[in-house]
């Protein structure tokens, strides 16, 4: 199943069980069709206009929709009703958060995952690591979660320090984490990478029978899929961060792929087609995996961690986050 990325303005239909969307170029209406039997996700960066004829056919289909701001920021999403639903495990999903022991051993994966794969983008870039390992063996010794988060927050403080001597291009250089708004290129590309990175989470936690909303690492509230943001916490230095990077140090990215009329902070729809495309090519990318010993792709590394996470809810088996052997 494939991932459609639309950029463009225009409108969404359906034609009994064809979805078209049409646009304006050179002020000549177009048309494309979309086979939506191959489609597992869409993901809309221009102004798009559809009704509920077509949100109606799209669920039939059990298609996602995310869409995207103005700059290109994750906005929200449109889940198809699940089919694979189990009150059984959204019943032990609460269960472990609201258990304070319980909700802060899985918050405390997510973060050793994390940090994990920052010493090991750190490590490759022969950068000694030192300081985040010392700070990962005091990740399970916190007592709350925010603790926990100070101790996240200072591991992330101690990497993006390092991004100046990562990247190779001074336009891109890094004083500062800044997300609302970024107010530089790379703090855009940071922002607009993890947007991606939660979006394509919920799509797999979609695929299967957990909860979006309940959540153990970020607390959950309304208007927003926490799980996803836990989730991504293991994936964002495993699949953001070396595309930023390769996107910069091979030159694919410039200044001139970011809008200059707000002070180079946001990509133009040149840029984010890029990353999009860099982003993508990572997730259909593969590795040997150890247990199923076979080619399993980096999207599919999400879904695997789903199903790690349900097994540790009902009881089968522990928890421990993705740790790349490659």
């Amino acid at each position: 199943m494939e991932r459609l990325y639309i950029f463009k303005s225009g409108r969404l239909k359906r034609k009994e069980n064809t979805l078209i969307f049409e646009y304006l170029e050179d002020e000549v209406v177009k048309k494309k069709f979309l086979p939506v039997e191959n489609i597992s996700e869409i993901y809309l960066f221009g102004e798009i206009d559809l009704n509920t004829k077509v949100l109606n056919f799209l669920s039939q289909k059990g298609i996602v929709v995310h869409y995207f701001n103005y700059y290109g920021f994750y906005s929200g999403s449109v889940l198809p009703r699940k089919k694979n639903v189990s009150g059984y495990l959204v019943v032990n999903q609460a269960k472990h958060y609201l258990d304070p022991d319980r909700r802060l051993a899985l918050a405390a994966s997510f973060v050793d995952g994390a940090a994990f794969h920052i010493a090991r983008n750190l490590r490759k870039r022969d950068i000694k690591p030192d300081y985040v390992e010392e700070l990962s063996k005091t990740i399970y010794e916190q007592k709350n979660i925010p603790s926990l988060m100070n101790v996240e927050g200072k591991i992330r403080e101690f990497y993006y320090s390092k991004f100046s001597e990562i990247l190779q291009d001074e336009f891109f250089k890094l004083k500062k984490r800044e997300k609302r708004p970024p107010t530089n290129a790379i703090n855009a590309l940071i922002s607009y990478g993890n947007s991606l990175m939660y979006s394509a989470v919920l799509s797999e936690i979609y695929k299967t029978q957990l909860d979006p909303t309940i959540s153990y690492l970020h607390e959950p509230s309304t208007s927003r899929f926490s799980l996803s943001l836990d989730i991504a916490e293991i994936f964002k230095p495993l699949i953001i961060d070396p595309v930023i990077f390769s996107l910069v140090n091979k030159r694919i990215l410039s200044k001139n792929d970011f809008d200059k009329d707000l002070n180079y902070a946001y990509l133009s729809e040149t840029g984010r087609k890029k990353f999009v495309k860099a982003f993508n090519d990572k997730l259909n990318s593969t590795v040997k995996h150890r247990k199923l010993k076979r080619n399993v792709s980096y999207r599919y590394l999400i879904r695997l961690e789903c199903y790690k996470l349900i097994k540790h809810l009902i009881g089968d088996e522990f928890y421990k986050p993705l740790k790349a052997w490659w």
